[in-house]
């Protein structure tokens, strides 16, 4: 039985429906594409199975339709060793969908119908109290109602754990959300739309901005460029790792779980006062890259994501070289 971190997921399951073709298709624009394939995904399910893959505990909070592709998303999760008890199947509805087309070299476009994860209520979270409060943190997406995300943020917040929120697809979330987090997660675009500036402007800038609304961490991530860290309002780069990209479906959900799985240690280092909180922020974003970039290295959402030997490894290899 796995001894990591509690990591309680509050998010989507979706039914991910890929099509590669060698370029993305211009506005207006229809291309014949190779192949297509459907694999289990959405955010909050990429992310929690990227969580358990690391050996942390993982328990999930959503809603799946009760037709086909909600039977199979609920099997796989299952498959993960993810607690379900308030993963709520919905009679009657169909689960979330999302239409991806990849292109060449790994770039991709992502069209979510959201379906049953549209249906999650704040009152649904209430029940999943004890998950909430007795995990070590609590990670969030933006792909189910806010009046959600928001109600299990202060679940947490009010129990004492770290909530981290990767704000995608990218809305404007509600101020009192914003100061209940640990840590943002965003790309440049969901960064410029967060914090009212071109997403163009440096990184740092960026991440700064989102740091002044109230995260103790801001985390932009820039694909293979790596990331920027706004920890404690202190800027940092984060380098990347060089893989054979095959598409990039999954990466970001890889980095977030691996994130939160590191993240409890660098929460328990922050509150004690620890000589250690850097050094274990350094080793959680470490893996959090190395995640990412792994699940790049393979098709789909889920059958992406990496295994904790994998990572390990891969960090092992460029030690002392991310900085």
């Amino acid at each position: 039985m796995s001894t990591g971190p509690k990591v309680c997921v509050v998010g989507s399951v979706n039914m991910d429906i890929v099509v590669r073709c060698q370029r993305l298709p211009k506005p207006g624009e229809t291309l014949l594409g190779s192949s297509y394939k459907a694999f289990p995904g959405g955010k909050g399910a990429n992310q929690a199975v990227a969580a358990a893959r690391l050996g942390a505990r993982v328990s999930f909070v959503g809603a799946v339709g009760d037709d086909a592709h909600g039977r199979e998303l609920y099997k796989t999760l299952e498959g993960e060793a993810i607690d379900l008890s308030h993963l709520f199947v919905r009679s009657g509805r169909a689960s979330g969908l999302a239409m991806i087309t990849v292109a060449e070299g790994g770039e991709n476009t992502i069209i979510v119908a959201p379906g049953a994860n549209a249906t999650l209520t704040a009152d649904e979270v209430s029940l999943a109290r004890s998950a909430i409060e007795g995990s070590d943190v609590l990670l969030m997406q933006l792909e189910t109602p806010t009046s959600a995300v928001l109600a299990a943020a202060k679940i947490a917040s009010d129990a004492g754990k770290p909530v981290i929120l990767n704000a995608a697809p990218a809305r404007a979330i509600p101020a009192e959300l914003s100061r209940l987090l640990s840590v943002l997660i965003v790309n440049r675009t969901e960064a410029g739309i967060l914090g009212g500036l071109d997403p163009s402007v440096e990184p740092s800038r960026l991440a700064l901005r989102l740091a002044e609304s109230g995260p103790t961490a801001v985390v932009l991530t820039l694909g293979s460029q790596g990331a920027v860290v706004a920890y404690r309002n202190r800027p940092k780069r984060v380098g990347s790792f060089t893989v054979q990209a095959v598409d990039s479906v999954g990466a970001g959900d890889a980095f977030a779980g691996a994130l939160a799985f590191g993240w409890p240690a660098v929460h328990a280092a922050f509150k004690a006062r620890s000589p250690d909180e850097f050094a274990l922020l350094d080793l959680a974003l470490a893996m959090a890259s190395a995640a990412g970039a792994l699940a790049t290295t393979r098709a789909g959402a889920i059958p992406s994501l990496p295994h904790k030997a994998e990572v390990d490894a891969l960090v092992a290899q460029h030690a002392g070289s991310l900085s």
